[in-house]
């Protein structure tokens, strides 16, 4: 063997152990999904409250969940389904998107009929107040809804499209415990209990029907996801993402409450739902912390796959 012809097995020898060492490195840095689960659970532990957490890889199929049938207060996401049947209405013919909607703040509370009034103060829109006596599309209510959160044009909607009918399309869908059964501030039906309530589980589920094109139509479930992309609350899944990351999702809070629920869209197209649920909190700051925090874990695991 000549020196040059020496020199160059030698150097082949050296890369593949270096290239050997580096892949093995790489391996075992490789967080596993039950390692990312006690490292949640770890995290979330740390916090006052009792959480859920549900997370489900579209193309893997590869499922993290925690409490996920776990019975919570909706709050806000329960928005979502009402949009489901607004699209699913539609579809039927039962109404249009472009139907005009009169803007009034009394409502019929499901106890008893009696009258109730939505006060501006309880809502984090307050520019529809001002249109009281006005019509707007019911596509603006839907978008409003979602977006900004209001409570009015939420309000509007379910006395449009009827609360049984939201929970009846959940089931449809395979949703065993979502139940949206009033609008907001019903102060009667909050006295007896009678609240709307979701799980990690179910809201994984509807997310995955949007995002697979299953929730009414293809057509419908694309527009469901633009509206939700339009989200202005991302204190929670999005805040320590990416730029390059795009969520779709609705939040939901009230005292003692703090959720977060979506489809995560990766800059290379793959996608994931992430539902982060929290009752008995004393923080909420704290709370869309840790949520952020856990949503950044799971995002890294998820890039480990690339």
């Amino acid at each position: 063997m000549t020196y040059l012809n020496f020199k160059a097995s030698y150097l082949a020898v050296a890369l593949s152990c270096l290239l050997a060492i580096r892949l093995s490195a790489t391996a075992q840095s490789r967080q596993t999904l039950p390692e990312l689960r006690q490292k949640i659970e770890t995290e979330l532990s740390r916090q006052t409250g009792i959480f859920a957490v549900a997370f489900k890889d579209l193309a893997t199929g590869k499922e993290l969940l925690i409490r996920e049938r776990d019975v919570f207060h909706a709050a806000s996401t329960m928005k979502t389904p009402v949009m489901i049947e607004v699209y699913k209405q539609q579809a039927q013919g039962k109404l249009s998107l472009s139907d005009s909607i009169l803007i009034k703040t009394e409502f019929k509370s499901i106890v008893d009929g009696s009258p109730y009034t939505l006060p501006v103060s309880s809502d984090s829109d307050s520019i529809t107040y001002k249109q009281i006596g006005t019509k707007r599309t019911l596509a603006s209510l839907v978008y409003d809804m979602i977006t900004v959160s209001s409570n009015l044009a939420t309000n509007l909607i379910i006395e449009r499209v009827g609360g049984p009918n939201v929970t009846q399309t959940m089931r449809d869908l395979g949703a065993k415990d979502i139940q949206v059964r009033r609008g907001v501030e019903d102060s009667k039906a909050f006295a007896k209990g009678l609240n709307n309530s979701t799980t990690a589980y179910d809201l994984m589920l509807i997310f995955d029907k949007i995002a697979t094109g299953q929730a009414v139509s293809p057509e419908a479930s694309k527009a469901m996801i633009a509206t939700l992309l339009e989200q202005k609350f991302n204190d929670a899944i999005p805040a320590k993402l990416p730029k390059t990351v795009k969520v779709a999702h609705k939040t939901g809070s009230i005292v003692g409450v703090r959720h977060d629920s979506g489809l995560v869209i990766l800059p290379d197209g793959r996608q994931y739902v992430l539902v982060l649920l929290s009752k008995d909190i004393k923080d909420d700051k704290a709370t869309s912390g840790a949520m952020a925090t856990v949503s950044e874990w799971i995002y890294q695991y998820e890039m480990q796959g690339q």
